[in-house]
């Protein structure tokens, strides 16, 4: 099922009003899904509404949050969420962190008591399109084996970074510290795919290839990956006072219950260490450079970071946004919510 991005967004954004977003917070959270879906990161995008919708009508998601925002510093500044949408809550901040780095420099601004907040390159590529720089990073359910570990700890933890690059576009980077993210796993399972068996393992802390066997995923590049997620949680938790690593609420635990997520942007304008001139025509530089070199074996092409979801993109607009048929049917659907995610792991089927 192909549909339109204008398709998908109307599609996503009345099923979240119809299970008691207000319409503003709506038409970011179908934003952002569409952003994802956009790029092929499916797992990101439209089959997470269902999960959203059961979680903000049974109450764990505050429908009317009230935002309390402080700048704590000539840089710096906490957002406390009250639970409300976490797409909502992270693009109201990265609007905060653009107008301070703007004038200042630097940004650094923290969200405390949000919910999920989706695809974090959408709110990076916001700073880029500014001419700034922004990395972004939060925090997300325990289902991580740490490495030479047999017992789960941190989440996947992802990490975004977005700059700006020659004509207007951006660079986007965007991924997990695990090997893939647990929204892949999501998408396999809706398409009854198989997974490559790196990504994960089973209750016996073996490889599996499917994706309804999974009990814990894996750090990506071992102890490497096993830092970086430790350093976002560090940052996006610890450092604003939230619980932290083994200690993150359930996705599916009690949907009646806020998460107290955390989230960090960091936002820096490239005029206050060079010339945004010359810092965007070496980007561009960057970029010719990598897409010049000589593909290995196998390979048809060098791209850039994140340049493979660039290309996604624009032909997901001229052919259409693939969507599985069974999200498409809950979509159009009058139902709130079909499959209870209530109460359960994140690795239940």
């Amino acid at each position: 099922m192909n549909l339109s991005k204008e398709q998908l967004h109307n599609l996503i954004k009345n099923k979240v009003i119809l299970a008691g977003l207000l319409e503003e917070h709506a038409n970011v959270v179908a934003d952002v899904l569409v952003f994802a879906d956009l790029r092929g990161i499916h797992s990101h995008g439209a089959v997470r509404v269902e999960y959203y919708a059961e979680r903000i009508s049974k109450g764990g998601i505050t429908q009317q949050p009230n935002f309390n925002y402080q700048e704590t510093g000539p840089c710096t500044a906490v957002l406390d969420a009250d639970n409300g949408v976490g797409h909502f809550a992270a693009k109201y901040a990265m609007e905060k962190a653009i107008e301070m780095a703007k004038s200042k420099g630097v940004a650094v601004v923290g969200i405390r008591r949000m919910s999920h907040s989706g695809a974090l390159g959408y709110f990076t590529k916001m700073a880029a399109e500014k001419g700034l720089v922004a990395l972004s990073m939060c925090q997300s359910d325990p289902m991580v084996v740490p490495f030479g570990g047999s017992e789960i700890y941190y989440g996947t933890n992802p990490i975004a970074f977005s700059a700006p690059a020659p004509n207007g576009e951006t660079v986007n980077f965007d991924m997990a510290t695990t090997v893939q993210a647990w929204g892949k796993i999501l998408d396999a399972r809706s398409r009854n795919s198989a997974i490559p068996n790196d990504w994960a393992v089973d209750s016996d802390g073996n490889p599996t290839t499917n994706p309804h066997d999974v009990r814990a995923l894996l750090p990506i590049a071992g102890p490497k990956g096993y830092g970086l997620m430790m350093m976002v949680d560090m940052l996006s938790g610890i450092l604003l006072g939230l619980p932290f690593g083994k200690h993150v609420s359930s996705m599916y635990d009690d949907l009646s219950k806020g998460r107290d997520l955390g989230q960090l942007h960091i936002v820096i304008n490239p005029e206050f260490f060079t010339t945004s001139k010359s810092f965007i025509e070496s980007i561009g530089q960057t970029i010719k450079e990598l897409n010049s070199i000589t593909p290995a074996a196998g390979f048809n092409e060098v791209l850039y970071p994140g340049q493979n979801s660039e290309l996604v993109e624009k032909e997901s607009l001229e052919k259409g946004i693939e969507i599985v048929e069974d999200v498409y049917q809950y979509l159009i659907s009058s139902e709130i919510y079909i499959n209870s995610y209530d109460h359960k792991t994140p690795f239940n089927s």
